[in-house]
């Protein structure tokens, strides 16, 4: 077996209409596919980002994370930007906060975080 690439991430959401704005209309990840699966009464919201999928399930009064952010699983999602002040700059004036940038100790990029509307950690790394 060959792992070629990633395919797709999942993210459990708590809220449908804050998910789908800060996701699809502030980060502006496209919109590939909107399903509500009567069944399990939750949304699948799928977006796409440089050629993988970020697959979002949002569902009503899921758990919240154990820690911040260093629970079993999951730790952060990062995204890769060609210019981390612009990227910084740009997402500040979406109302989204940023940590200070930094330089990452081991590539030595800049890097920064950043959270979603759950507190799900969020990276950008030049």
């Amino acid at each position: 077996m060959e792992l070629n690439q990633i395919h797709h991430v999942a993210i459990i959401c708590s809220d449908y209409a804050k998910a789908k704005e800060f996701y699809v209309e502030k980060l502006g990840l496209p919109l590939l596919r909107e399903v509500y699966r009567e069944n399990r009464r939750d949304w699948i919201l799928t977006l796409g980002a440089g050629g993988v999928e970020i697959e979002l399930f949002i569902m009503d009064n899921p758990p919240r994370r154990v820690s911040n952010p260093e629970a079993r699983g999951l730790r952060h999602l990062a995204f890769r930007v060609a210019d981390m002040d612009e990227a910084v700059a740009w997402l500040n004036g979406k109302g989204i906060a940023t940590e200070p940038v930094r330089l990452d100790p081991y590539t030595n990029k800049p890097m920064t975080f950043f959270r979603d509307p759950d507190g799900l950690p969020l990276e950008l790394h030049e």
